[in-house]
């Protein structure tokens, strides 16, 4: 990364285009985490986005509070889960599925993980420009969906092994996550997985507005409980846990009235949920 002189982000970050996805949770982090550090805190993210010569005006005016809040309790229940997860298992690898302009590793790193972060071409491209491998955390330029990365993940089962997925199912079919599931629990057996989702309420009012505002959904869970429709996918999946997306949160009352009232919404719907699922031996 560029320390002394900016990045001119507006050269590459064209509108719509991977590189503009990638920047709303980094910029989201970032801003937000800085305002409400009891969420989370994201040092690295901050570092990043102030090396960028770009004008966030719009993509601050489209996310507002209520959707940057989203995402940074995203990051902040997956660093959970993950911490959880090297708490029993400190030398562990972990697998980061479309990483993006992701810092989990840098918030969560015990100094002893084996760290990957995976993405397409385009987006590990574009996020070398910012943050570079260690020895410790390496890329993998790849579509989750090109099973034969699985042969690429250097692990030990005995030493454990975990994904995370965060916003990444929602935009492919089930057939597609449920093939790339069975595929984890095969290969990986006692490793496990947390991911987050949304369920079909919130996706019929995302996807009326995808047209002006984004790609629509295609993948959503039930109301309730997931059982019904991970444990199908495979014999060899087990749900350990699930919870809605705010229900272990600290609640903050500087947050804007409307995010309240979002919040609010969305835990009693149960629109979005975490879950934790693992691989059976």
């Amino acid at each position: 990364m560029v320390e002394q002189e900016k990045i001119r982000g507006h050269d590459f970050i064209v509108k719509g285009s991977i590189q503009e996805t990638m920047i709303g949770p980094l910029w989201a982090r970032a801003t937000l985490s800085e305002k409400y550090p009891e969420i989370l805190e994201d040092p690295k993210a901050v570092e990043i986005l102030t090396s960028i010569d770009y004008d966030f005006s719009e993509l601050k005016e489209f996310l507002g509070e209520w959707r940057g809040i989203g995402l940074l309790v995203r990051a902040r229940n997956l660093d959970n889960a993950v911490k959880d997860y090297i708490k029993e298992h400190p030398q562990a690898t972990v697998a980061n599925i479309g990483a993006g302009l992701d810092t989990t590793f840098h918030r969560v790193d015990n100094e002893r993980v084996k760290w990957y972060d995976l993405d397409l071409p385009d987006a590990i491209n574009f996020r070398k420009q910012f943050i570079p491998e260690t020895s410790r955390s390496s890329y993998l330029a790849r579509s989750a969906f090109e099973l034969d990365w699985l042969n690429d993940v250097d692990h030990d089962l005995a030493k454990g092994i975990f994904f995370i997925a965060g916003g990444f199912v929602y935009y492919y079919t089930e057939e597609d996550v449920s093939k790339l599931f069975r595929a984890l629990a095969e290969q990986f057996p006692g490793g496990g997985i947390a991911f987050d989702c949304v369920n079909k309420i919130a996706a019929k009012v995302v996807n009326r507005r995808a047209k002006k505002y984004g790609s629509e959904l295609s993948f959503s869970l039930p109301i309730g409980n997931p059982d019904k429709t991970v444990l199908k996918w495979s014999d060899k999946l087990r749900i350990k846990e699930w919870y809605t997306m705010y229900s272990r949160i600290p609640f903050n009352p500087k947050l804007h009235k409307k995010t309240r009232k979002m919040i609010k919404g969305s835990e009693l719907l149960k629109i979005a949920k975490i879950v934790i699922v693992e691989f059976l031996k």
